[in-house]
């Protein structure tokens, strides 16, 4: 029954293990059983349910620590308290220096008894008996400091994902023991992080989907779900093939004899896939899932850092509107954020050198956080005074186009002002509106716009995120638009705001917007490990993308169709960035209506469900763009 760590090594996609390179800082492998005890315990909750908790305890008894606390789907493993991690807590810093670190497997998950809900529903009038996340969090810190030996008092979270989804719960109606939580690339809504983006189905998380939605109804310590097998390396052909999203409720049939069965082809065993497919629309399914509407409920008793990564391709959305949310209702709180030069999780590795893909923004960078940020806001409301003189500023952000970081009292910056760009003709992108004109391009839906020119198959997707977008500029159903050479740096601090004004031949479409860094010609590769086919001359590094399905463009719960060859209002809110277009570079914007197989085939043909659409309901079809349509910046003004 030890099969557990080869198959949850291949499950915690959303949590960042620390990989082992050449220039990587590292820990002696046995540091965290020399230094800890290792403990055991399940936790009951107010209903019954007991949590399986594991407790890593320093051995020095001179002194009291703090209790930093991990809920997790991803499993607590090693499991025995002879077995022991190589690695505990936010980073090498907080565990070399010594803190209780402890890790819980939540309800449903691995060896914690109860039933697991995906995204597990708020109760904001909770019964006695009734638990919910924050019911759970709360009991189990309640238990850890009133049981657990040399603990201060004082309870910090911390997690990156799903994990700080789960951090960001402990903030709801907090312990009062709970004093500072660090929601990392949290999830904040499962309609608009990791598997939907502004309602398009992100079909390249499909091998993700068994993680969270086979069935378990007992403690285990052993994976009890299985990853689709997908037969092939190229990922984009693979599902062209397969067709409509119907056609892979197969690889969701868990119980089933003959796949090939007609009476089984539609039969769903995996609760989440089930959901997905039942629910195509913001309902009230994935709005009670939501934490971001319940942001007002966080106490001032708790300090909160939001952590994301710029080119985190999972969660964007989450990190930004956490902390956005909580200063909004709770202004005087303690509340900072991070954004760095990162993809998922990137900020807790230990390699000295930082890139994400082909594209490279520096050394140390995650390990400066680490030392510099992270430690200290830990330490600061932990061991320290706990006041809101952290020595932090409120918005630490990195400029991945100058590749420098900048503090600021609040994030956006005050200094912005909003200016706008239009799509022109001839491939322009001028700051005034030249024309009123249409410019059409065929969207085939046997030949979509690929998301990367890789060919491959990918648990999640990353790289993409500094993808050279050379590849897709070249294709005719791609529209480019240009700036001329900028003759001064150019810096983006906050959201963007497409204001397209488009028609389609169908009554359904996607509208993808990709914002893109045009590089000089001149320019000398200074990553070693890109790829061999790439340069950095001319490169075009995409800075900000977005989809909109176009039913969705006046209410993600009522979609509505579109009336052929009427010109109609698409708005698309790009999540925010920070990053200046240098002088001698370019900026330029990507529309296209296909983004394969990043999200799935819109048929373009309306349907009430894209989930059970047929074959015939994909049509290829004539999309247009016209020249009034723009593009709305937060511009930095220095």
């Amino acid at each position: 029954m030890k099969n557990y760590a080869k198959l949850f090594l291949l499950s915690v996609f959303l949590i960042i293990s620390c990989k082992k390179g050449k220039k990587e800082v590292d820990v002696k492998d046995t540091f965290v059983q020399d230094n800890y005890t290792k403990k055991e315990v399940q936790i009951t909750m107010r209903d019954g349910v007991k949590l399986h908790t594991t407790i890593y305890s320093p051995k020095d008894k001179s002194k009291t620590f703090p209790i930093l606390l991990q809920r997790t789907p991803y499993s607590c493993s090693p499991y025995g308290e002879t077995e022991f991690r190589k690695k505990i807590g936010p980073n090498l810093n907080l565990m070399k220096e010594g803190n209780i670190i402890v890790y819980q497997d939540v309800r449903g998950r691995w060896m914690s008894e109860g039933v697991y809900d995906n995204m597990r529903a708020y109760i904001p009038n909770k019964k006695e008996k009734e638990t919910d996340e924050v019911s759970d969090t709360y009991d189990t810190i309640d238990w850890l400091v009133k049981n657990v030996e040399n603990n201060n008092g004082n309870v910090g979270t911390w997690g990156i994902s799903y994990p700080g989804h789960y951090t960001t719960v402990s903030t709801i109606d907090a312990h009062p023991a709970l004093k500072a939580a660090s929601p990392q690339a949290c999830i904040g809504d499962f309609f608009f992080d990791d598997f939907h983006h502004n309602g398009a189905f992100l079909l390249s998380y499909f091998k993700a989907i068994s993680l969270f939605g086979t069935y378990k109804d007992q403690p285990t310590d052993s994976a009890w779900y299985s990853f689709p097998d997908m037969k092939t390396q190229d990922q984009y052909q693979f599902f062209l093939d397969k067709g409509p999203l119907k056609n892979l409720n197969e690889y969701f049939q868990y119980d089933r004899l003959d796949v090939k069965t007609t009476e089984n082809k539609n039969r769903i065993d995996d609760f989440f896939w089930k959901e997905i497919v039942e629910h195509p629309n913001y309902d009230s399914v994935w709005q009670s899932k939501g934490i971001i509407q319940h942001l007002n409920k966080v106490p001032s008793t708790v300090a909160t850092m939001v952590v994301g990564g710029w080119f985190d391709a999972e969660d964007l959305y989450g990190p930004l509107e956490t902390y956005k949310g909580i200063e909004k209702h709770q202004p005087e709180n303690y509340n900072t954020i991070v954004f760095g030069p990162w993809d998922h999780g990137g900020w807790s590795r230990s390699k000295v050198k930082n890139a994400v893909g082909n594209y490279y923004f520096g050394d140390s960078i995650s390990l400066k956080f680490q030392k510099e940020v992270e430690t200290k806001f830990f330490n600061h409301f932990l061991k320290g005074d706990g006041s809101k003189n952290s020595g932090l500023p409120e918005a630490y952000v990195f400029d991945t186009g100058k590749k420098e970081w900048k503090s600021y009292d609040v994030w956006p910056p005050q200094n912005t002002q909003k200016q706008f760009f239009y799509l022109s003709e001839n491939q322009e992108l001028t700051s005034n509106k030249k024309s009123e004109a249409k410019i059409n391009f065929i969207s085939d839906i046997k030949r979509p716009v690929p998301y990367s020119e890789d060919i491959k198959t990918v648990f999640t997707p990353r790289k993409y995120m500094t993808d050279d977008q050379r590849f897709a500029a070249r294709r005719p159903d791609v529209l480019v638009f240009e700036t001329d050479v900028l003759t001064e740096d150019f810096t983006l601090a906050g959201d963007i705001l497409a204001k397209l004004k488009v028609a389609t031949t169908g009554t359904a479409a996607d509208w993808i917007v990709k914002v893109i860094d045009v590089h000089p010609a001149d320019l000398k590769n200074d990553n070693k490990e890109m790829q061999p086919h790439l340069k950095l001359s001319n490169y075009h590094l995409m800075v900000r993308s977005e989809v909109m399905r176009g039913r969705f463009r006046n209410s993600f719960s009522n979609p509505e169709p579109f009336t052929p060859n009427k010109k109609t209002d698409v708005n698309i809110k790009l999540q925010d960035v920070f990053h200046t277009f240098k002088k001698g570079h370019k900026l330029q914007i990507q529309i296209q209506s296909t983004w394969f197989p990043l999200i799935d085939l819109n048929p373009q043909t309306y349907v009430d469900n894209i989930y059970k659409a047929d074959e015939k309901d994909f049509k290829t079809q004539t999309h247009s763009v016209f020249t009034d349509s723009s593009i709305e910046f937060s511009v930095l003004k220095q």
